[in-house]
């Protein structure tokens, strides 16, 4: 059975790496230049420095801050007509996932026109054409948005979160420079870094799982696993670390799929409109807990990659506690907590569960999971 590895094109990394930009701009003749970004990361002036080297690239360009988190097919419509009036021959994302992901989007729906009814990309596109230009500059060390072929979108009339795979999304050019995800709040980098660990660790477990993404998958863990601490608190050289795991985990999420927790925090999004990051964050543990019989000896390395002393004459019961253990350790010691405040009905519960099972997430779950099982998982978290 022959095995797939789909990457970006081209990426720079490491703290001022921004300064390439220019040159990129010019090797590729950008000509105009939609800026694709929120409200927040305007008010931080994180899009000042990108406008700076356009304004002195001689770019002409347009800004526009209207992303909102877990962005909805509105979203994705307005950046298209935006880009279209502005006769945009380049997108350049600066944001977290949302911001990433409603650029890949519009890139696709403006060179593929038969789509733009953004549900019709849900699952495996079937685009014909390459998304128009996308420069990807990550702000948040959760997403990996930077590196894949996927990207979420909300469909709020519908409440509900649908998953594109798209290798014609995949940005042209990504920089990954943590100066820009210097200034991000606390909060933000324990619940981003916990979607990238999410992505790690599922893709590591997944049915598609093989040895070219278990390298990425475990990487991702060890990387996550020693500097999310840190991070959080604002240390430059582990953000500089979280800002690398997020697009490693990308690549190994991005070839091998994910599981039951994304399945699961997709409709928490779309419903309650809990942040992505705080939900996988809440959903890690249990999750890994219903999965662990089906997931061999992986878990093991988990842990050890993680940190946690592990005997080589370990049980699977052992190491398999070991590895949950070290996820919810880690959750505690950045301060999330184990429950989200939400107060919902049982109708919310069917809804949440129905949801869930139909996400293509799922279907990449080591485990076969039933609508009973989801809700008590669902119950333990709320």
């Amino acid at each position: 059975m022959s095995k797939r590895i789909t990457l970006n094109e081209t990426s720079y990394f490491g703290p001022g790496s921004i300064k390439v930009l220019a040159d990129e701009l010019k090797n590729h003749n950008i000509q105009r230049v939609l800026v694709v970004t929120d409200p927040d990361i305007v008010k931080a002036k994180i899009v000042m420095k990108i406008t700076k080297i356009l304004a002195t690239s001689k770019i002409v360009y347009l800004v526009f801050d209207k992303i909102r988190a877990n962005p909805s097919i509105h979203n994705v419509r307005s950046c298209v007509d935006t880009a279209t009036l502005f006769r945009a021959d380049c997108l350049i994302a600066v944001g977290g996932g949302s911001v990433l992901d409603t650029a890949k989007a519009a890139s696709v729906v403006l060179t593929n026109p038969e789509f733009k009814d953004v549900r019709k990309l849900e699952g495996l596109s079937k685009t014909k054409n390459k998304g128009l230009p996308l420069i990807a500059l990550p702000t948040t060390c959760g997403s990996g948005s930077e590196a894949t072929s996927t990207y979420v979108i909300t469909d709020e009339d519908r409440q509900r979160k649908f998953t594109c795979i798209d290798a014609h999304s995949i940005p042209m050019l990504s920089i990954v420079d943590s100066e820009l995800s210097a200034k991000m709040p606390s909060e933000l980098c324990a619940t981003t870094g916990m979607d990238a660990l999410a992505h790690a660790v599922e893709a590591y477990v997944t049915k598609d799982s093989w040895q070219m993404t278990d390298m990425y998958c475990l990487e991702a863990i060890r990387l996550i696993g020693s500097s999310l601490r840190a991070a959080v608190k604002g240390n430059e050289k582990a953000r500089e670390q979280m800002s690398y795991a997020q697009y490693i985990a990308g690549m190994g999420a991005s070839n091998s799929g994910l599981g039951l927790v994304h399945a699961m925090a997709h409709p928490l999004s779309a419903v309650f409109d809990v942040p992505h990051g705080l939900a996988c964050a809440v959903l890690l543990a249990p999750v890994m807990a219903s999965n662990a019989a089906s997931t061999g000896e992986k878990y093991r390395e988990i842990a050890v990659a993680m940190g946690a002393k592990v005997s080589s004459k370990a049980t699977p019961a052992v190491y398999r506690k070991a590895a949950v253990t070290s996820i919810e350790k880690l959750v505690k010691e950045i301060g999330i907590g184990k429950k989200l405040k939400l107060t919902v009905q049982k109708k919310d519960l069917d809804l949440l569960a129905e949801t869930a099972l139909k996400d293509v997430c799922l279907s990449g779950n080591p485990k076969e999971v039933t609508k009973k099982k989801i809700i008590d998982i669902y119950k333990s978290v709320l």
